[in-house]
């Protein structure tokens, strides 16, 4: 698996013909998520500020156009194939329920019984089964089943941020239900070691977060850049950042993270002030475009540093992300921690969304199979068992928007 135009990798479950000569296999890929419902639906989600609050904020859909742009050319610098690297990340959030992280805890806690819920292992799932675009032969009861996208061993690999069951750690890529297409893309890959394009992925992921929630935040009016120079507030940051994001840097304390944070601040392209005027708003947005160069560049050098100048791809290679660069990723999300995600009211918000997604998918279960809608209404006819009902409950909740979620439990209710 180390070539990434060899017939292995673009592979796809269900074999057919190529439409277009001369267009690559991965440049297909690209165009199916590029064309699904289910990239669109997520113009509907929450990515940090809540989808609809203003018409400046981040969606995931637009979190994901942004991390497919920074992963594509940090990719291709690196001798990737970019139409991979592009497809990973165009799909690395296809499966986030709606509300983001609250919707993923709340769908977790209503899928115990049949193996949990993880927004990773529900993309796989999407691409490789709930998104409609192709048949194929079925291992269940009825001879044909979807098998989604119908995407290239190489893309799906690619996609695959956690390459490892449930039972590896609280974070998972697959679950128990698709173990066999999981199996096929796997195929060869050295255990649980990601491929370098999805490590490209994961990182493009990491510095859209980071930076666009800050330029979010500030744009929003839930941070003044100043307060940041205030001693408790700034030890607030520093103290989120080591305790939720800076698994990227054992052994991180608050003083190597509170320097993470005064390097950037005297950097000449951090504004002082923020007042909302055309100046304030392009020193904003140079804000954004130096950070993402910063932290992309940073993971280039690295990487050339240790293996040379030689294109690197699938598992030839392993990104390499340096330290620094880690820390200041980590301080950057504690910024949108504190400022957003802790700011006043927001987690009774929070718990209030936890609780709609609990209560739909009660009131999905307890109507279904007609609350299912005519595509998963069979799944669940079919299902031989509750847990395998219940999955089919929850892909259903999980594809909904921010506002259909709100709708639908309106109605059932």
């Amino acid at each position: 698996m180390s070539d990434p135009y060899d017939e292995h990798a673009a592979e796809r479950w269900v074999r057919e013909p190529a439409k277009r000569p001369g267009r690559t296999a991965f440049a297909r890929d690209r165009g199916r998520v590029l064309h699904s419902a289910a990239l669109r639906r997520l113009a509907g989600k929450t990515q940090v500020v809540v989808a609809g609050e203003s018409d400046f904020p981040r969606t995931r859909l637009t979190h994901s156009l942004e991390v497919a742009q920074i992963g594509r050319e940090l990719g291709q610098v690196l001798g990737c194939d970019p139409d991979v690297v592009e497809v990973a990340c165009l799909a690395h959030d296809l499966g986030h329920p709606p509300f983001g992280h609250n919707g993923e805890q709340a769908l977790d806690d209503v899928a115990q019984d049949c193996g949990g819920f993880e927004g990773n292992a529900q993309t796989l799932r999407v691409l490789t089964r709930l998104e409609a675009k192709t048949f194929g032969p079925s291992y269940g009861p009825r001879p044909e089943r979807s098998v989604g996208l119908n995407l290239t061993r190489a893309s799906l690999d690619a996609a695959t941020k956690y390459p490892w069951p449930r039972s590896d750690g609280p974070k998972f890529g697959v679950y128990a239900d698709d173990a066999d297409v999981f199996a096929w893309l796997r195929d060869g890959a050295p255990g649980r070691r990601r491929c370098l394009e999805a490590q490209v992925m994961d990182w493009a992921d990491d510095i859209a977060y980071c930076v666009h929630d800050v330029e979010d935040a500030v744009q929003a009016g839930h941070l003044q850049l100043a307060q940041l120079g205030a001693p408790a507030e700034r030890a607030e940051v520093v103290s989120v950042a080591g305790a939720r994001y800076a698994e990227g840097a054992p052994g991180a304390d608050a003083a190597e993270l509170d320097t993470a944070l005064s390097g950037l601040q005297a950097e000449p392209f951090w504004p002082e002030s923020f007042d909302g005027s055309i100046r304030a708003l392009a020193a904003l947005k140079n804000l954004t475009s130096q950070l993402i160069g910063r932290l992309a560049r940073a993971a280039e050098d690295a990487t050339r540093e240790v293996y040379g100048p030689a294109p690197l791809a699938r598992y030839g290679a392993d990104l390499v992300v340096p330290r620094p660069a880690r820390l200041e990723c980590a301080v950057l999300k504690a910024v949108a921690g504190v400022y957003v995600m802790n700011r006043a009211g927001a987690q009774d918000e929070y718990a209030r969304q936890r609780d709609l997604v609990r209560e739909l998918a009660k009131a999905v279960l307890e109507a279904a199979p007609a609350s299912l809608g005519p595509e998963l209404a069979p799944e669940f006819e079919a299902a031989t068992d509750d847990g395998a009902r219940l999955r089919v409950v929850v892909d259903r909740v999980a594809g909904l928007t921010d506002s259909s979620a709100v709708e639908m439990l309106g109605r059932l209710s």
